[in-house]
């Protein structure tokens, strides 16, 4: 077993297993990904690690692959059908997109940074996933063009009530990801039923700020 092969497997079982994720789909896809491969040469001895590891080039601004074992948790809640069509907002590189894949129809992926998601879909590519598509787009905007999604999944934090995502929504879907427009910050599931919004805490966490998803600027004196 290869060095990355081996960080991979105490990866799902030191830090997903021990998270309550029973999935066995999830655990297999997190098994099948190669991590390392959605960051860049210089970072990849940390790509197994606990953290929220900046994938961004040399001088661009900061963008994450969150914790694996949030993702694993946000995806474990998310319920993800083989039949669903998934939109994975803020893909950095494009890991959480690779796991959506393995688990749904059909994956769209946006990210804010158009270099950022050239790579990613250069990467997907490269790994055979063929049912996932990458766009650059603005992480509040989502993809209306490709709605409804049955599954929103967030790479990240929200400081406000993302009204254009969840409009993006199927009758029966679900949107995951933290809420971090209080403190501490949790993750949250949102599902849409006869055109209404539920709102439920799932537990705390935390995770960068996409971007375009942060609180407005507040003016003081």
């Amino acid at each position: 077993m290869s060095g990355f092969s081996t960080a991979r497997q105490k990866m799902v079982d030191g830090q997903v297993r021990t998270s309550d994720v029973t999935d066995r789909r999830i655990l297999d896809a997190m098994l099948a990904v190669p991590r390392e491969a959605f960051v860049p040469a210089s970072r990849q001895a940390l790509a197994y690690l606990d953290l929220d590891l900046d994938v961004a080039d040399s001088g661009a601004a900061k963008r994450y692959l969150i914790k694996p074992a949030l993702t694993a948790k946000l995806l474990h809640a998310a319920e993800i059908g083989a039949g669903d069509r998934v939109l994975v907002v803020g893909c950095a590189t494009g890991y959480v997109a690779a796991l959506a894949a393995k688990l749904a129809a059909a994956v769209t992926a946006t990210e804010t940074d158009s270099a950022l998601a050239a790579k990613a879909g250069e990467t997907l590519a490269a790994l055979g996933l063929g049912n996932v598509t990458c766009k650059a787009a603005a992480c509040a905007e989502g993809d209306p063009a490709g709605a409804p999604y049955d599954i929103i999944v967030l790479n990240g934090a929200t400081e406000i009530t993302p009204k254009a995502l969840l409009e993006q929504l199927a009758e029966g879907g679900r949107l995951v990801g933290v809420s971090a427009e209080s403190r501490p910050q949790r993750a949250m599931i949102v599902t849409r039923f006869h055109g209404e919004f539920g709102h439920r805490t799932l537990f705390d966490a935390a995770a960068p700020v996409l971007p375009g998803l942060e609180r407005a600027a507040e003016f003081v004196f």
